[in-house]
C-alpha cells in the first residue's frame, strides 16, 4: 500500500513548509517541499490532498496509565489507545501501578502480550521498582522496554521507594532511563497533619496543593538530582509542577543531558484558581499549583530547561473524583485531549507550533533514544497526524473516548483538531472513526 500526502503544511524538525509525505506500507519512502511530480502521485495507491492542514510527526506520550491489568473498570489498554490516536498520539509509555503492579519481567511481558492484541497505538511499559525487586530490574532487556519508573513519595498504588540502598543501586545499575514521582513523603505527612489539626479531615481540594506542596517536589527533586550526579544517572524527573524544581535543571541540548525533565499538559493549562470551578477533576499528584509556577513551567519549556510534554493520563471514574482533599482520587484522562491543548496554547502566542512538535514528538524519541520514530524522515515509521488548524469546537463528552468518559477540557473552545492519525502507515483514525482492527508495535529502543 503506497500513499501521499500532499499540499500539507509540514512542521518537523524546527522548520515548516508546504510539501508532501509518501508512505509505503509502514514506513516513510519520501518527504519533499512544495507539490509532488505528477507521476509520483500516479504511482500511489491512495492521495491525500491535505491543503489548509498541518501534517505533523505522531506525538509520543511518555506518561499514561491505561490501568490494566486489575483496573479495567475505568480504562485498559484498548480503549485508552481509542483515545490516544484519536488525540494525535501514536506511541505510549505505561506506568507499572496496575494492580498486580508491573515489578517482574513476567508481569511485564504479559503487558506487551496485551498490547499487542489490543492497542491501535504503538506501545511501552515501564518496569516498577520497590525496595526489594533489583533483582528482577537487572534482568530487564532495555532495547524492548522504555525504563524503570521509581516512586520517591507515594502515589497512586503502593510502590514507595524509600530505602537508600536499593536507590543508589538503581540509580547506579539501570542502563537505561530512570524516571521518577517525585515529592517527598515527610514533607507531605507532615502537611496532612498539620492541616487536619487546624481545619478537620474533610479538606476541599485547593487544600491538595498545600498538602502535595511545592516544597515537598524541591527536596525530592534535589535528592535525586544529587543522586543522579553521583551515580551518573539517565534521570527522567516526570511530571515537574513547581518554579523551584527549575534550579536544578539546565538547558544544555538535549542529546548531551544526563537529567531531564518533562512537564504535563495539567501543569501549563491549569492553575490552582480553577479548583474553584473545575474541583476534583483537576485534582493530581503532583498538585497543580499558582499561576506564578504555572509561568514559570512554561518558561522553562521555552528556554529548554524542561524537555518534555505528556500527560500522566490518568483516568478514574467520575464517581471515584468525589470527596475531600484526602480522599478524592488524584488522576484525570488527558490523552485525547494533549496535543489540541498545547496547539491552542500554540495559537495564543504561549509557545510556538514547532516547539510543541518537539517537545511532543522529537525529544521523546531522542530522550528514550527510540528506534526511527518521533520524526518525518525517510526511513521513519510513518507516523503521523493531520491538523486543521481552522477548526472551531467546544470539548464535549460525547466525543471522549477515555473509558472513563469525562475530561477535564470538557466546555473548553479549541481551535486545532486532529483529523488523521497514521500509525505504522496505517490509517487508524479519520474523521472521528477509529478503525478497530489496526495494532501497534512494540516500541524498540537503543542502549
Amino acid at each position: 500500500m503506497k500513499t501521499i500526502i500532499h499540499n500539507a503544511e509540514i512542521i518537523n524538525e524546527g522548520k515548516r513548509f508546504i510539501g508532501y509525505v509518501v508512505i509505503d506500507n509502514e514506513i516513510i519512502s519520501k518527504v519533499g517541499e512544495s507539490a509532488p511530480l505528477q507521476a509520483l502521485i500516479s504511482e500511489c495507491d491512495e492521495a491525500i490532498d491535505a491543503q489548509g492542514m498541518l501534517l505533523l510527526p505522531g506525538a509520543i506520550d511518555d506518561q499514561v496509565h491505561f490501568r490494566e491489568p486489575g483496573l479495567t473498570h475505568k480504562a485498559n489498554i484498548e480503549s485508552e489507545s481509542h483515545a490516544a490516536v484519536a488525540g494525535g498520539v501514536t506511541s505510549f509509555m505505561d506506568m507499572p501501578n496496575t494492580k498486580p503492579a508491573t515489578t517482574t519481567v513476567e508481569l511485564l511481558e504479559q503487558k506487551y502480550d496485551r498490547a499487542a492484541q489490543v492497542s491501535c497505538a504503538n506501545y511501552s511499559f515501564y518496569a516498577g521498582a520497590t525496595n526489594d525487586n533489583m533483582a528482577e530490574l537487572r534482568k530487564v532487556d532495555f532495547s524492548r522496554v522504555c525504563g524503570v519508573k521509581v516512586f520517591m513519595g507515594s502515589s497512586t498504588g503502593n510502590m514507595l521507594v524509600d530505602d537508600k540502598d536499593t536507590l543508589r543501586s538503581i540509580f547506579s545499575e539501570i542502563p537505561s532511563i530512570v524516571a521518577i514521582h517525585s515529592e517527598d513523603e515527610a514533607i507531605i505527612n507532615r502537611n496532612k497533619a498539620i492541616y487536619s489539626e487546624r481545619f478537620g479531615n474533610d479538606l476541599p481540594v485547593f487544600f491538595h496543593p498545600l498538602v502535595r506542596s511545592a516544597e515537598a517536589c524541591y527536596v525530592s527533586t534535589a535528592r535525586a538530582v544529587e543522586l543522579a550526579n553521583e551515580c551518573n544517572t539517565r534521570l527522567h524527573i516526570l511530571h515537574i509542577s513547581s518554579a523551584r524544581e527549575m534550579e536544578l535543571l539546565d538547558n544544555a541540548p538535549l542529546a548531551e543531558k544526563k537529567i531531564t525533565a518533562e512537564v504535563c499538559v495539567h501543569h501549563l493549562w491549569f492553575t490552582d484558581n480553577d479548583y474553584a470551578q473545575k474541583g476534583n477533576r483537576i485534582k493530581c499528584n503532583p498538585a497543580i499549583k499558582t499561576h506564578a509556577d504555572r509561568q514559570s513551567l512554561r518558561n522553562a519549556l521555552n528556554n529548554g530547561l524542561i524537555d518534555v510534554v505528556a500527560t500522566d493520563h490518568a483516568p478514574h471514574l467520575l464517581s471515584e473524583k468525589q470527596g475531600g482533599c484526602f480522599t478524592a482520587a488524584s488522576g484525570m484522562p488527558l490523552v485525547q485531549y494533549s496535543l489540541v491543548a498545547m496547539l491552542e496554547m500554540a495559537r495564543k502566542g504561549i509557545f510556538t507550533t514547532e516547539m510543541v512538535v518537539d517537545k511532543m514528538c522529537h525529544a521523546p524519541a531522542t530522550l528514550y533514544r527510540i528506534n526511527k520514530r518521533g520524526f518525518i524522515r525517510e526511513g521513519y515509521y510513518a507516523d503521523i497526524v493531520l491538523v486543521d488548524p481552522n477548526a472551531s469546537y467546544v470539548v464535549e463528552a460525547k466525543d471522549i473516548k477515555s473509558k472513563c468518559a469525562w475530561s477535564p477540557f470538557e466546555g473548553e473552545r479549541l481551535h486545532n483538531k486532529v483529523k488523521t492519525t497514521f500509525v505504522n502507515g496505517q490509517k487508524v483514525f479519520d474523521n472521528d472513526t477509529i478503525n478497530t482492527n489496526i495494532r501497534g508495535q512494540r516500541l524498540t529502543f537503543t542502549v
